[in-house]
Parts: structure tokens; C-alpha cells; sequence
């Protein structure tokens, strides 16, 4: 079991102690197994996994490193191999675990090569991943020196997976939550840092959820956003109909220049576009560790500029900001 009792006593440092009030709660409701069919088998397996000592531990490369191929005899190898693919799919990473290379379906070591040299200096900084998946980039951001890192996210198998790792990395100031923004209390005005990466586009309001990461930033707190967009000028967005690279849950892709107006409207003030690149398919794909389908099945076969849809395949955008 994970202890919070250093988180609750983080975020009353950094005077969020409404937060840390109801933090327990919200807890013992996110982890009730009757809220989820696959939760408490999912608990049971972490729980199986044995506590395994290592001197290896690695966070600024680009696969997270927990102990070494001759940290543990092959039979236990295979057993903690077979652990882990029981939590498949695996989609943000790489982590080398134990000599084990689980190749995600994203290499999201690319994303933090392209905005760790523009952001502010993580070290001694309470940050916060809105929607950080199983947790690969908070490590990546205890690894450049947070203080502490909060990540949230509402799906429970993401959440899981955080813990299988944190259980062999052992103890350390990082925690994923299984819940999204829209929990956290109005006001919190907490965190240094708010990173929101591959987000927007699934809300319904973009405006309301650049209004709540401003809300959890300290005044001149720093936001990293990273998000979909389209080419184009100042007013244009895409609303796509149905689908777009067959997902359901996708909203408004804006061109840079609405994107910085968004942010501009929203109080944000500093604002600095600092990378716009076109995701490949050597990017995100499928691989034995997420064997369903991937970007390549969801372009265009003869035109791989558009999705199947025939809308503008996936670009992305970083974006940083301050909190006025």
C-alpha cells in the first residue's frame, strides 16, 4: 500500500489544505474494487508482486530504469515479465524493468526531449501531469528534480500500472491519482508547475479546462500544454463530426494561433510556442506490449497526411504559459 501521508503533508505546505482535507476520501472512493469489474484483481497482482531490492534506479534517461537483468535469477524475471503483461495494454513509456523492456505504444521519451530544455527548472517545484497516463512522465519529472510530483487520471488500469512501478522503485514523491481536474477543489492555486499533455482535445469545453489549470497554478506558475492542433490562422478550429483517427472523444483541434488565443483570454500571460511536430508512426504504434491497433491503422492508407476520416493526420503542439 502506498502511503500519502507525505502528499497530504506537501499540499499543506503549499496551502492546499482544502485539498488535503478530502484527498482521502476521494481516494477510498477512486479505489472502492465495486466501482471496477477488473479493480481488485488488478490490486491482487500488484499486491503479488514481491518487493525486489535494487541499486538501479534511473529517471533522466529515456526509458525509465528500475533494476538490472542480473538483479533477479530468470525465473523470477519471467514471473515479474508475466506480471506485468497481465496489465497490458502498456501505452506511455519506455521502462526498462529488471532487464525487461516493455516498449510502449508511445515513445513518450520523444515528447520530453522536445519541451524539457524550454520549460522552467523543475527542481524543488510541487508539480502536477493532468491525464499522465501510468505515470512515465512524472518519473521523467522527479528525474529533472521536482520536489513532488501529483499525477491524475481517471483510468484505473493507468493507475495500476503507476504502482506496479512505484512497488519496485519503492518509495518516492510520486503519486498517480485515479482521478481527472474536475475534482480537485476551485482555488487551489498550489502547484509551480501544471503540465497537460494530450488533454484538451478530449474535453468537451477547451475554455473551461485552461480555466482549471490556471486555477491549480500558483501566481506565475508555469502551464505545459500539449495538444492537437491544425494549420491555420487566428479563429480556426477543427470540430470534427464523428470520429477523428477513430476516436470517439475528440473535441476541438485549434490552429497554434487560436490555441494562443485561448490562452491569452484565459488570463494566461508569457505565452511561447515552442515546438509543433507531426506524430509518425515510429512515434505511436503497435507493439507486443499494446497489440491492439495504432496511428498507422488510423491514417489514410494512400495519403498518410490525412486520417481515415480524411481529416489533417495528428500534429501537435507545445505550448508554455504563465499563471498571472
Amino acid at each position: 500500500m502506498i502511503d500519502y501521508q507525505p502528499l497530504y503533508n506537501a499540499l499543506v505546505d503549499a496551502k492546499a489544505e482544502a485539498w488535503a482535507e478530502i484527498l482521502p476520501q476521494q481516494l477510498e472512493r477512486g479505489f472502492d474494487p465495486t466501482k471496477h469489474g477488473n479493480l481488485a484483481e488488478w490490486q491482487a497482482l500488484v499486491d503479488s508482486v514481491p518487493e525486489l531490492p535494487t541499486a538501479q534506479r534511473v529517471l533522466d534517461a529515456d526509458a525509465v530504469q528500475i533494476g538490472c537483468a542480473n538483479d533477479l535469477v530468470l525465473t523470477a524475471k519471467t514471473q515479474l515479465e508475466s506480471q506485468l503483461k497481465a496489465l497490458h495494454p502498456w501505452r506511455k513509456g519506455p521502462y526498462n524493468l529488471f532487464g525487461i523492456n516493455i516498449d510502449t505504444e508511445w515513445r513518450s521519451d520523444w515528447k520530453w526531449n522536445r519541451l524539457k530544455n524550454h520549460i522552467a527548472p523543475l527542481e524543488h517545484r510541487l508539480v502536477l501531469d493532468v491525464g499522465c497516463g501510468n505515470g512515465y512522465h512524472c518519473w521523467r519529472m522527479l528525474g529533472a528534480g521536482a520536489k513532488t510530483v501529483v499525477g491524475i487520471d481517471p483510468m484505473m488500469l493507468n493507475v495500476m500500472q503507476f504502482q506496479l512501478v512505484r512497488k519496485l522503485y519503492g518509495e518516492a514523491p510520486v503519486y498517480v491519482l485515479p482521478m481527472g481536474i474536475e475534482d480537485m477543489p476551485y482555488g487551489l492555486k498550489a502547484f509551480d508547475t501544471v503540465f497537460s499533455m494530450g488533454v484538451l482535445y478530449h474535453r468537451r469545453s477547451p475554455i473551461d479546462h485552461l480555466m482549471e489549470l490556471r486555477d491549480c497554478l500558483k501566481p506565475g506558475g508555469e502551464l505545459v500544454l500539449e495538444t492537437l492542433v491544425i494549420d491555420g490562422g487566428l479563429g480556426q478550429v477543427l470540430l470534427p463530426e464523428d470520429r477523428y483517427a477513430r476516436m470517439r472523444n475528440v473535441w476541438f483541434l485549434p490552429s497554434c494561433d487560436t490555441l494562443i488565443g485561448w490562452l491569452k483570454r484565459c488570463g494566461f500571460k508569457n505565452i511561447r510556442l515552442v515546438d509543433v511536430t507531426v506524430t509518425s508512426i515510429e512515434e505511436q504504434r503497435t507493439t507486443e506490449w499494446m497489440s491492439f491497433h495504432s496511428l498507422k491503422d488510423f491514417l489514410d492508407a494512400e495519403n498518410p497526411q490525412l486520417t481515415c476520416e480524411g481529416l489533417p493526420a495528428p500534429k501537435r503542439a507545445i505550448v508554455i504559459a504563465n499563471a498571472a
